[in-house]
């Protein structure tokens, strides 16, 4: 899974002398928080966010109103973006890992996506990330989701795994994070269709050393892109 398969293709691309009430008014009017500040050639320079478009209270607090006008109609894009060191970014061939990665070091919300020379072709953010986690663990599709608790040890996969293709259940994900307050176990997330939740939970529930967490029947919920 690669950021070029899900990152948001041709964002919307500002010049760093857009005033700052434009910027907002694109941001509002297309329901989004991030846009590339590019120069020559779509090369990326820095990169406006909501957070940088609100301006603390007290950097107007000595000022009139004809101050105010005048101080918000020369503040443009270039004066607030997010430049330096603190500007980061990603290519289309890191996985998704990388990039969470960064979103989660950082304390950040969006990366913008760059080819060679710095070249913005894309943007992935923490909405695409989540939207893809839904993906990844089947909540689109209507079905039984079960957390089976397992050692942490080779073999436990293939055991659920030869459950549901004996009973011919449609598995349609599964994942696995390590149990948060016993390292030593995982907790495996399945997503089974086609089968009813007591012969389920009885096929499961057979697995020697295998602990059924949590059952639940889940609605699908389509997600717009």
């Amino acid at each position: 899974m690669l950021v070029r398969d899900y990152m948001t293709r041709h964002p919307i691309l500002v010049d760093p002398t857009l005033p700052v009430s434009e910027a907002q008014r694109i941001m509002m009017a297309n329901h989004i928080r991030h846009l590339p500040v590019v120069g020559d050639g779509k090369r990326l320079i820095g990169l406006v966010t909501r957070q940088r478009l609100s301006i603390p209270p007290e950097r107007l607090a000595s000022l009139d109103v004809w101050e105010i006008t005048r101080f918000l109609a020369g503040l443009t894009v270039g004066k607030v973006m997010v430049t330096g060191d603190d500007l980061h970014r990603v290519t289309p061939d890191a996985t998704l890992e990388e990039a969470a990665g960064l979103l989660i070091e950082h304390k950040i919300g969006g990366l913008p996506v760059v080819e060679d020379e710095d070249v913005v072709v894309g943007i992935i953010t923490k909405t695409d990330m989540l939207v893809e986690l839904q993906n990844l663990l089947g909540g689109n599709d209507t079905g039984w989701r079960v957390v089976i608790r397992v050692p942490d040890r080779i073999g436990e996969f293939r055991k659920i795994n030869k459950v549901l293709s004996d009973h011919g259940w449609g598995l349609m994900a599964m994942g696995s994070v390590r149990s948060p307050r016993s390292p030593e176990h995982w907790d495996v997330i399945v997503k089974v269709r086609h089968c009813s939740r007591d012969e389920l939970v009885a096929a499961l529930a057979a697995i020697e050393e295998q602990e059924i967490m949590d059952v639940r029947e889940t609605a699908g919920r389509p997600v717009p892109r």
